[in-house]
């Protein structure tokens, strides 16, 4: 089979997994880089920002760790701010949604940051812009406190009562933006990823890269289970948790919105074994679950599916690798995201053995 055969066969293979018509499959999986990369001018913004909310911006920083749209804002007139110029792709409803669940935590007050004026959101060169003030902060601390620490901080968010105006869909990391919303997005995203480079993938490698689509296929997408308002990748600190001088902040709301409590849950218990698991840290899921239950006691059903969703976020990020490797030509390399399997039965094991204790 030529190349051209075997992505037509990928696309309609994309088109079945997400239910889109073919025409839709083949936009999804040409435009993903397009819609997920995005270097703003920062010259522009900045002169954006002094025409759409008087301020005197005399410089924009790279913020972020990861992300190449996140600015700090410096002002004559004021203290700094921070500027999100999100990808064109990403419309400015997600965004206004950004700000509405903002708004509520500060009514709520959760510890988080805060808008920077009430009309936060603008747009420049087909971005939507959002501003909240800028946090003076250090790092959380390492090891188990650093996870009582985020453990709280979930607790206390999922906690939180029920608000039309923090009421939608979320959970999903959204790096594509076509692909926000409910953990089952992140899936979604996970397969238009293997998919895109299908054609990229070696003989030798073919049967272990249809086993991931396999899983990400078969994987538990939290439906059903109790559900709260969510961060959606607090595990990923300093980009979404810091300590200010007030204590713990969290930032990045772009994934917020309700859904299954446990995905924000189990990818926090995932990461108490570091960035390439391979056994439970007794210590730190200690930590978590103390503090998570101070605030929220988890059903039974959502103890049993914990291995399971633990897996969402994880297949979620070993597919965003393989297709960044296959694309620049290199081999994929980061399967300890997803291995070993035992690892996620027994860190499930010592969380429940934790609460059920």
């Amino acid at each position: 089979m030529t190349t051209n055969g075997r992505f037509k066969k990928a696309v309609r293979r994309h088109a079945e997994h997400t239910g889109q018509r073919y025409t839709e499959a083949l936009t999804d999986l040409e435009g993903l880089r397009a819609r997920m990369h995005h270097t703003p001018d920062a010259e522009r913004l900045l002169a954006h920002l002094r025409d759409h909310h008087g301020i005197d911006a005399i410089a924009a920083t790279k913020l972020s760790v990861h992300k190449t749209y996140v600015f700090r804002v410096d002002r004559k007139d004021g203290a700094p701010w921070v500027a999100r110029a999100f990808p064109p792709a990403r419309p400015r409803a997600g965004v206004e949604g950004d700000a509405a669940i903002l708004r509520f935590l500060a009514r709520q007050d959760y510890p988080a940051e805060r808008l920077a004026v009430d009309d936060a959101v603008s747009e420049v060169d087909g971005s939507t812009v959002l501003v909240t003030r800028f946090i003076d902060s250090v790092p959380l601390p390492d090891g188990a406190d650093k996870f009582a620490i985020m453990g709280d901080l979930l607790g206390r968010l999922h906690a939180l009562p029920f608000d039309e105006s923090a009421s939608r869909p979320g959970g999903a990391s959204g790096e594509d933006p076509s692909r926000e919303g409910s953990p089952r997005q992140d899936l979604l995203a996970a397969l238009a990823f293997l998919d895109a480079v299908d054609t990229k993938v070696a003989a030798a490698d073919r049967q272990r890269f249809e086993q991931l689509r396999d899983q990400v296929r078969s994987a538990d997408d939290g439906h059903g289970l109790p559900e709260g308002l969510l961060h959606g990748n607090l595990l990923h600190a300093p980009d979404h948790a810091v300590v200010g001088d007030r204590g713990p902040i969290v930032i990045n709301w772009k994934a917020s919105g309700r859904g299954p409590r446990l995905a924000d849950f189990a990818y926090l218990i995932w990461g108490t074994g570091a960035w390439s698991p391979r056994r439970p840290d007794d210590d730190r899921i200690a930590a978590a679950v103390n503090a998570y239950r101070r605030h929220i006691e988890p059903t039974d059903a959502e103890l049993d599916r914990l291995e399971a969703v633990m897996h969402i976020r994880t297949l979620y990020l070993a597919c965003y690798g393989y297709r960044r490797a296959l694309a620049k030509g290199e081999p994929f390399t980061e399967w300890g995201f997803i291995e070993p399997l035992e690892y996620y039965a027994a860190t499930a094991a010592a969380t429940r053995a934790a609460f059920r204790g």
